[in-house]
């Protein structure tokens, strides 16, 4: 199928937006656009985020860590709407200034510690609770292959796929054809290593599978970019087994409505500052 033929102009400048879906939550300049004071509240872990496959990485390690006993990850989830440029407030920019979800807020200590990106996040996390990343020299650095191959590979399934396939406002054939490829070749990847172990650093599970799983585990059960039947994921079936297993854990079902604004009614939790914030929304 032909396209208008698109010719870049010699410098590029920013003179319109670009429009489709999630169109506002990108800027072409860093930094903020207006003053605002991030909230604190009591627990050790202040957490800014929205439930997008990136937040909920991190809402669902800290409930993981929660049910294993850990009170000091007890955290308040405050909600940011990206889609209203909360990301671009002074606050935000200062724990995150990269101006993306989620950011946390550490105060356990004498200092309040920031930590932005996802996979920074879980790692930090942790390390800091000593669960779900093996001690063990073999272990930990397959467990960071594969967290750091969702940070590599999942731009392309999102900002790629997802972009082109569900939100520009323009359906186009070269980039839905390029990236639906790459996801396809990524989900082959995951459905090879998980024919030979049941979580994807080996036996046990790790952050690891809590990276992936918000992503590629939520595609293949058909909750994200509503792209199940188009990518066939039925042939994925490895993928689907274990993406099936770990929505079975408590600790994801309730970490996977923290910071959620969308959905039925029970799903939604906009933000958790104590444990009967869930209680009071599961069916």
């Amino acid at each position: 199928m032909s396209q208008s033929a698109y010719v870049p102009p010699k410098v590029w400048q920013h003179l319109e937006p670009s429009g489709g879906h999630f169109s506002k939550i990108n800027r072409h300049v860093a930094g903020p656009t207006h003053d605002k004071v991030l909230p604190v509240g009591k627990h050790p872990l202040q957490l800014y985020s929205l439930a997008t496959p990136n937040g909920v990485k991190v809402t669902i390690l800290l409930e993981e860590l929660l049910a294993l006993g850990h009170a000091g990850a007890e955290y308040d989830a405050w909600l940011i709407r990206i889609g209203e440029g909360e990301q671009f407030s002074s606050g935000f920019v200062a724990v995150n200034p990269n101006s993306k979800i989620p950011a946390l807020l550490d105060r356990s200590g004498p200092e309040p510690i920031r930590v932005f990106e996802s996979g920074s996040i879980l790692l930090h996390l942790a390390e800091k609770f000593g669960e779900f990343l093996p001690s063990d020299p073999a272990g930990r650095a397959e467990t960071l292959n594969w967290l750091f191959w969702q940070m590599g590979s999942a731009p392309y399934l999102g900002g790629g796929f997802g972009h082109f396939y569900a939100y520009a406002p323009e359906k186009l054939e070269y980039p839905i054809n390029r990236f639906t490829m790459e996801a396809k070749r990524q989900l082959d990847v995951l459905d090879r290593r998980l024919a030979e172990q049941p979580y994807l650093a080996g036996g046990t599970y790790s952050i690891a599978d809590i990276a992936v799983w918000p992503w590629y585990g939520e595609l293949v059960r058909g909750n994200l970019y509503s792209a199940a039947e188009f990518l066939a994921v039925h042939e994925y079936r490895h993928v689907l087994r274990w993406a099936n297993r770990i929505a079975e854990r408590p600790a994801v079902q309730r970490g996977r409505r923290v910071n959620r604004t969308w959905g039925e009614a029970s799903e939604q939790v906009p933000e958790r500052h104590q444990a009967s914030d869930l209680q009071t929304n599961e069916a």
